[in-house]
């Protein structure tokens, strides 16, 4: 099933004057529960491609369907709560609230949907114990390893039963042995929770595992096969 197209995309950014080209007719789709990476070099476009999915950002000309739906006709606030409701992100820096502990930073985007706390926290318990880190629910970031904190960022991503799981160089500052965890983690909840996952990287040790390979070069598709 059909969950996210894109239609002859193009995103330019102007370093001053000079128009810097990211992506270049850019055509492709994703159906629902797929376990794919984009790879490339640094400055391919991996990442402008996965912002543009996740509507951090828009593109220059072209047309995205989510669900059918034209996100070029979405206001900023649908949006917001398009990505609330349906995008989980896990970033390669984690991007957790230092102050927080684990259970309350993986809390927080139910918070923003003005869940109460204590279904809020409950959910975000079962998510931590699927991850394995429910002993360490009262850990703030900086009481926790590199892997641990990863942990966190997947069940923080998980936490609202999002559609489509984001993640932006995943394993980039964890070594080996946790990246595969960290890896077999979510090939976990991809079978079981049916999310479909969109990993940005250029880790070779790890394509192994993906259902689908999408290559980029110099902002354009070089190889992306289907299913």
């Amino acid at each position: 099933m059909r969950l996210i197209e894109l239609q002859g995309i193009n995103k330019q950014y102007y370093l001053g004057q000079t128009p810097m080209t990211a992506l270049s007719d850019i055509t492709i789709s994703f159906d629902k529960g797929e376990f794919t990476a984009v790879l490339g070099p640094s400055g391919s476009g991996k990442t402008t491609l996965l912002n543009l999915i996740g509507t951090i950002d828009e593109p220059s000309s072209g047309k995205i369907l989510i669900n059918g739906d034209d996100v070029s006709k979405m206001t900023d606030n649908q949006k917001s709560e398009y990505r609330n409701n349906r995008i989980g992100f896990i970033f390669q820096n984690f991007n957790l609230i230092p102050v927080l502990n684990a259970v309350e930073n993986v809390m927080l985007p139910l918070q923003i949907r003005n869940e109460k706390t204590q279904v809020a926290r409950e959910k975000a318990m079962e998510r931590l114990n699927q991850v394995g880190l429910e002993h360490l629910a009262l850990n703030r970031p900086d009481m926790m390893s590199g892997g641990q904190r990863q942990r966190v960022a997947i069940a923080r991503a998980l936490v609202t039963d999002p559609e489509v799981v984001i993640a932006d160089e995943p394993t980039a500052n964890l070594d080996l042995a946790t990246s595969i965890s960290i890896m077999e983690i979510m090939q976990k909840l991809n079978r079981t929770e049916g999310a479909t996952f969109l990993f940005s990287t250029h880790d070779q040790r790890l394509l192994d595992r993906m259902n689908r390979l999408v290559r980029l070069e110099d902002g354009r598709i070089a190889d992306a096969p289907e299913n």
